[in-house]
């Protein structure tokens, strides 16, 4: 009957040990049972074993599951010191009351370190990318510095060769050679410089944030009017980024609880809308990642507008002119 008995109790200790759903849940309550019925026939103070299942509970996805587990606790408490001590006064029911306390309030305890972690986790993640963006927008600035320095030569020089054809056509080879050359400079520039830089579908980053900020307990919702717009891969990048900066923003500063997500076409403008409920940007200000989400729109001739006048909510609105062949048909 032990060996059953201690069987039964690994079993269901190593099924808790490996599952977060339901099955954590059985486990826990199978560990219970086998537990308690030790603790009535063996020893009281055998309930103190329930410390595996109870630290096991705390990391269950499902606040239900949680709760049938401590009541489970508390039923196999009350019957170990009712059969097994025939009153609730004597000595050992005084020593298990606090044991029974302590076990009814680990898994609440465990549950909030656990989402402590994983919002620490997504806050990291966050971070990175924002160190991932700031790089993008160091690679930027070195294109414009550098390829735009370096096609501006090639114009000056092209335009200096088109004279020459007729003035003095014996310096003309020597122009195009370096022109060439500087062509050959321009590509090895713009190969170095975005070599790392990778494409950001939108639709793949609209479900990441949306899962960002639903694990922050903010609910989010997402609608797209108009699914059946093909943007390119530098406006979808462009308009990822700015979803990812807005999304930033709203964990770290909007105390929000709900977010929605409206994406719709009119009269040639692709806008994507991201709204929340918190407690507006009147205390902050406009930051540099609001102005990062303004210089990207203004790159695709769009405009990013944020609207943050009342106390009850950010409005982030992105607007993209579309160009003709786009447009979605009816």
């Amino acid at each position: 009957m032990k060996i059953t008995l201690l069987l039964l109790y690994l079993g269901a200790f190593y099924n808790a040990l490996w599952h977060k759903n339901g099955r954590l849940l059985v486990a826990s309550l199978v560990g219970f049972i086998v537990i308690t019925i030790l603790s009535i026939y063996i020893e009281p103070f055998m309930l103190i074993f329930g410390f595996t299942f109870a630290d096991l509970l705390g990391r269950a996805k499902s606040k239900w599951h949680i709760g049938c587990g401590i009541l489970a606790i508390a039923i196999m408490f009350l019957t170990v010191m009712y059969l097994a001590t025939d009153s609730f006064l004597q000595k050992e029911s005084q020593v298990l009351v606090p044991i029974m306390m302590f076990q009814l309030v680990l898994p609440i305890l465990i549950y909030f370190v656990e989402k402590s972690k994983n919002l620490q986790a997504e806050l990291a993640d966050v971070n990175m990318q924002l160190v991932q963006q700031e790089e993008r927008q160091r690679i930027a600035r070195d294109l414009h510095d550098t390829i735009g320095h370096t096609l501006t030569m090639i114009k000056i020089r092209t335009e200096l060769t088109t004279k020459l054809i007729d003035r003095d056509p014996s310096r003309v080879k020597q122009e195009l050679d370096d022109i060439l050359a500087t062509t050959r400079t321009a590509l090895k520039q713009v190969r170095e410089l975005v070599s790392d830089m990778n494409f950001i579908s939108l639709q793949t980053e609209l479900v990441h944030c949306k899962q960002l900020l639903q694990s922050a307990n903010i609910t989010t919702s997402l609608h797209n009017q108009c699914p059946q717009i093909v943007l390119s891969s530098v406006e979808e990048t462009m308009l990822a980024l700015c979803v990812r900066e807005a999304t930033t923003n709203i964990l770290k500063h909007s105390q929000a609880k709900k977010c929605h997500i409206i994406i719709q076409y009119h009269t040639g403008q692709y806008t994507l809308i991201m709204k929340d409920d918190g407690i507006g940007l009147q205390q902050k200000g406009f930051g540099n990642g609001i102005h990062s989400m303004k210089e990207r729109m203004h790159i695709l001739q769009g405009y990013a507008t944020i609207n943050s006048h009342t106390p009850t909510g950010t409005s982030v609105t992105l607007t993209l002119p579309i160009q003709d062949g786009k447009e979605p048909t009816s």
